[in-house]
């Protein structure tokens, strides 16, 4: 596809301004680690909820939900929509809780909540679990979707789309730290915001989709449209929607939707100026990511079914790209060839900004837990300030190298999602009690953590292998969450709690509702050991109402707007009306929350 003049100067223009706020942030990012990977500790609200919102608005995410949408209607979209449950947990329940421990990263948690050498191994092992192994195969998904937006968009090769995108990100993210990353993120969400709604508008009123009416009573396109899984296929309703309510949103580590908080998303709560802005902030990510986002990427789905209505139209639209490449998710950059001179050059500039806004918060992310959780913590804990930052930015181009170097050898973008998700099946509830439960320990963790990845391992290499039929990814999830969940509690339950100094400073610290505690309480105070619960900040059923209030509300919204795009009027307002009867309950309970300002 040949870009004229003026889709060039605003590619050009995109990719100077985010380096520019890397320089001129350089400075000051690169005064303390805390700067580098916190930006002080002093982050407003609405500037992290937007970074929150851009790192999942990665180039990789229309082209997962078009993939979705083309094998399985919108209601496939439960698969990650279900995410929206753990998300509002984190606000209400996780958001003030992680901000009141104060540790540099979620890592350090470990050694905040546990004890002795296990605890100590559990932080430095995933350091490099996580922030290496499983960081890159994020990334690599998310560059797997640039080197198929680059062959189709620009006729590039992989290797020449991963050096043009992936060298301006690895300078402003190594040499702005996490403020460059909030800064550019904030200016990246809007231009990526833009490019998609503009493109969404051009593209439904193609004359081949024939507008937005005309497109969603299309008989190739009903069918796709309904918000729920049909209720009389079972088989289904079962994997599409009953299997992610019912089991996947709590089981499973997801990166930015994990259960309990971490990741990238604890690290913008421990940047916040206090649990007020912690708060907020997730809950801004949250609205705007399931509520207001969706919608451009589903219409543009939609009419790619009628545009290229099976992959045999893609490949015969796109001869010059590897046949291994094309799969449905490449739908997505296929239908923007249609896109007129300059708004080209918009859309191209807001992918790439979806691609850069993932990737510079992953890069500081990863770079955080191999200079506090291993490099700090066990290689050179006398390392200065100066030389922390030194090594998280030599471990940022480190980390970029190996994701680039991985998407070489990913296929489609649904393949990575359920790889991460078997991999992490089955330690989510770990995450959602080990801040409510006291006989959660550092071996109920490592236990977790093996045995998920050995169950993944055997599902996606062994099975088949040795000649067992093939298991739906929804079965094959509830199998290892089954496995692991019961491996990680016949640990907990044979290996000694927490030290119990450990257990009391955390308790006292981070004052967590007494639920799952009062048995160490009772423990401790028949030796004579009082626990301080002065000022607790015990609330945790209102929590739970406003985190239901929350969904209720969001989902409602969601499909509020969804019913007005397809011109079902009365839904949509009956909706919208519920969205607000949400909002309202949610201000009331607001207001029983002991919220803590700076």
């Amino acid at each position: 596809m040949e870009l004229a003049v003026i889709d060039w100067a605003v590619i050009v223009l995109f990719f100077v301004v985010s380096l520019l706020i890397g320089v001129i942030i350089a400075k000051k990012a690169g005064a303390s680690s805390a700067d580098f990977f916190l930006s002080g500790r002093n982050m407003p609200w609405w500037l992290l909820g937007v970074s929150m919102v851009a790192t999942t608005f990665s180039a990789d995410t229309p082209n997962l939900v078009t993939d979705i949408v083309r094998k399985d209607g919108v209601s496939g979209n439960w698969g990650w929509w279900v995410f929206l449950l753990t998300g509002m947990l984190t606000v209400f329940v996780y958001s003030r809780l992680w901000r009141r421990s104060e540790v540099m990263t979620d890592l350090e948690f470990y050694e905040l909540r546990y004890s002795g050498k296990a605890a100590a191994f559990l932080r430095g092992f995933r350091a490099i679990y996580l922030g290496v192994f499983f960081n890159v195969m994020i990334m690599a998904t998310v560059s797997l979707a640039a080197i198929k937006l680059g062959s189709v968009l620009l006729g590039l090769t992989a290797i020449e789309t991963l050096l043009a995108a992936s060298i301006v990100t690895v300078i402003y993210s190594s040499l702005g730290g996490l403020k460059g990353v909030l800064i550019t993120d904030f200016f990246q969400f809007f231009i990526a915001m833009v490019g998609s709604v503009w493109a969404c508008s051009v593209i439904v009123n193609l004359p081949e989709v024939g507008g937005l009416s005309s497109l969603v009573t299309n008989e190739a396109i009903v069918p796709k449209l309904d918000f729920l899984p049909d209720f009389t296929n079972t088989e289904a309703l079962i994997m599409v929607f009953i299997i992610p309510i019912a089991v996947q949103w709590w089981s499973v580590w997801y990166p930015g939707s994990e259960p309990g908080g971490g990741g990238y998303i604890a690290q913008r709560m421990l940047s916040a100026k206090d649990e007020k802005n912690a708060l907020g902030a997730t809950l801004l990510f949250n609205v705007a990511h399931y509520a207001l986002r969706p919608w451009p990427w589903i219409l543009i789905a939609l009419a790619s079914i009628l545009v290229f209505p099976d992959l045999e139209s893609i490949k015969q639209a796109f001869p010059h790209v590897d046949p291994k490449l094309v799969n449905d998710d490449m739908a997505y950059p296929a239908m923007l060839r249609y896109l007129p001179t300059g708004l080209l050059g918009i859309v191209i500039a807001s992918l790439i900004a979806a691609f850069m806004s993932t990737l510079s918060t992953h890069l500081n992310w990863g770079s955080s837990y191999i200079v506090n959780d291993f490099y700090k913590r066990f290689v050179k804990p006398e390392a200065s300030e100066k030389e922390q930052v030194m090594v998280g930015r030599v471990s940022t181009v480190v980390l970029m190298l190996l994701s680039a170097c991985l998407a070489l050898f990913l296929d489609s973008a649904v393949q990575a999602f359920n790889i991460l998700l078997s991999i992490g099946a089955g330690t989510g509830l770990i995450f959602i009690l080990r801040w409510f439960w006291w006989r959660i320990n550092a071996f109920t963790e490592i236990a977790g953590m093996v045995i998920s990845l050995l169950v993944a391992i055997y599902f996606e290499v062994l099975h088949a292998r040795l000649g067992f039929e093939p298991i739906e990814d929804a079965y094959r999830l509830v199998l290892s969450v089954a496995v692991t969940t019961a491996v990680w509690l016949l640990v907990t339950f044979l290996t000694r709690p927490t030290d119990s100094k450990v257990l009391k400073n955390f308790y006292e610290k981070i004052k967590p509702a007494s639920i799952g505690w009062k048995t160490f309480i009772k423990q401790e105070e028949a030796k004579g050991v009082r626990i301080d619960a002065s000022n607790s900040k015990e609330n945790l059923a209102n929590e739970i109402l406003a985190m239901v209030i929350g969904c209720v509300g969001v989902y409602a919204a969601l499909f509020g707007l969804g019913s007005l795009l397809y011109g079902r009027t009365t839904a949509a307002i009956l909706l919208f009306l519920l969205a607000g009867i949400s909002t309202y309950a949610l201000l009331k309970v607001w207001k029983k929350l002991k919220i803590t300002k700076a």
